[in-house]
């Protein structure tokens, strides 16, 4: 096993890898910002390495900065979390290229699962259904045919995009060249590469993602599925396991196909295949080659350490679980905290005056904060992640909504009131509700 680890990430992901290293008796390296000095992950590590001032341009993403903390710390592998430079591909060959492992898949594998033009073609050629689309966005008769084809609206999206970047629904034919040119300027700004293309806008789809595990000895598992659809801005704001719309059939057949393809490209590590889902059928977006924020709701339901696996798959171990080991059992439930106003989301950086966290029976919180800490301004406005699990999903969202209630951060604005009106409403309760939920529910609340 291991040695040691260098954890290239910060806030509650840090503080969750240390523990699974701590578990396995690996030793921690903690890299921070200036402004981090004081953050759980830098007290709990056994080093820490300060990389660069506050801002992550200057600190997390500065990879000099960080393969020379790998090389004077003398690690074994760097585990990146989520974010930052989890799925950028030189990072990863950089530390290859250092001989050091990189938890995750190869640098090959996150360059082709990146390129979502690419990412697609290898879907369809192993039968994953995809959303139909185009890649050919100068010609504009082939458009003109596309969408004489499939109707509008149709969406143009970044082919190294994420996060809702490089988007655009096109809803009327006349705007389509300048939502194009919109959205491969802001492709270039944000991934620096400005190629685009044009799928099918789906209306009222779901948002479920398959979570997969491989090794590097040939095996692969799929651990179910999420439902991801409470989203603001495209950015996942409540998430839950299993989803209550799906049928076994329909889970069986869908990881069937998804762990056919990765077993095709010989992946190894952890990853996610996102998907919509509308009207019973579902239509492949992108693979997230990365452990997702949304993971330990798969954790609770399946009873898997998807971190402690990471780092094992990493090792060169075979996975320890076969497919038909694999129940899942009960229902869970994930509520991201964000510093942030409840109603107008501005971030809301500042200390932290009062704090008590949520506890009992099937409740869970991943979180980095305490009292007296004070929240940067530099860096996403997540600051923790409440986690419930039950029997079923009713006693579930029982347990949520005590919990919310139970949760005491004061002295910065937090989302937890939004997340208290949001279980509380009929359209969650039931389940029936689709991406567009939250823009509804916020407008006419």
């Amino acid at each position: 096993m291991f040695k040691k680890i260098l954890i290239a990430n910060r806030g509650e992901i840090a503080l969750r890898i240390l523990r699974a290293c701590r578990e396995l008796g690996i030793k921690t390296v903690a890299i921070h910002s200036d402004a981090d000095e004081a953050a759980m992950h830098v007290r709990m590590s056994d080093e820490s390495i300060c990389v660069g001032p506050a801002s992550a341009q200057s600190s997390y993403l500065n990879i000099p900065a960080i393969i020379t903390s790998a090389t004077m710390s003398n690690v074994d592998a760097i585990h990146p979390g989520y974010g930052f430079l989890s799925e950028n591909k030189r990072f990863a060959e950089i530390i290859e290229e250092h001989n050091i492992k990189f938890i995750g898949p190869s640098s090959e594998h996150i360059g082709m699962m990146g390129n979502k033009i690419l990412a697609k073609k290898i879907m369809i050629d192993n039968g994953v259904p995809v959303v139909p689309g185009i890649d050919k966005v100068n010609d504009e008769n082939e458009i003109k045919s596309f969408i004489k084809k499939v109707e509008l609206p149709v969406i143009i999206k970044a082919s190294s995009g994420g996060g809702g970047k490089g988007m655009r629904v096109v809803y009327k034919e006349e705007d389509l060249q300048e939502s194009i040119a919109a959205a491969k300027v802001e492709s270039k700004k944000s991934f620096n590469d400005d190629t685009v293309y044009i799928e099918k806008f789906l209306t009222k789809p779901k948002h479920i993602e398959i979570q997969i595990l491989s090794d590097s000895h040939g095996n692969v598992v799929t651990l179910g599925e999420r439902d991801c659809s409470i989203q603001r801005k495209h950015q996942k704001l409540i998430e839950e396991s299993p989803s209550n719309l799906l049928t076994s059939e329909q889970r069986k057949e869908i990881s069937s196909l998804c762990q056919k393809a990765i077993k095709t490209i010989g992946y190894e590590g952890a990853g996610t295949i996102e998907f919509l889902f509308e009207n019973g059928k579902f239509y492949f977006m992108e693979m997230n080659t990365r452990l997702q924020v949304e993971h330990p709701v798969t954790e609770m339901v399946t009873g898997i350490d998807l971190v402690r696996e990471q780092i094992e798959i990493a090792n060169g171990k075979k996975l320890s679980i076969k497919q038909e080991d694999i129940n899942l059992k009960g229902h869970s439930i994930e509520c991201r905290i964000n510093a942030e106003h409840p109603e107008n989301f501005i971030p809301s950086p500042g200390t932290i005056t009062q704090y008590h966290q949520p506890g009992g029976l099937g409740i869970r919180v991943d979180s980095a904060v305490y009292q007296g800490y004070s929240i940067p301004s530099h860096y996403d406005s997540m600051i923790g992640k409440l986690i419930t699990y039950a029997d079923n999903r009713s006693e579930c969202i029982s347990k949520m909504k005590r919990a919310l209630e139970e949760y005491v951060i004061m002295g910065i604005n937090t989302n937890i009131q939004l997340h208290q009106k949001i279980i509380k409403s009929k359209e969650f309760i039931s389940g029936k509700y689709d991406i567009n939920f939250l823009s509804k529910f916020l407008q006419f609340k």
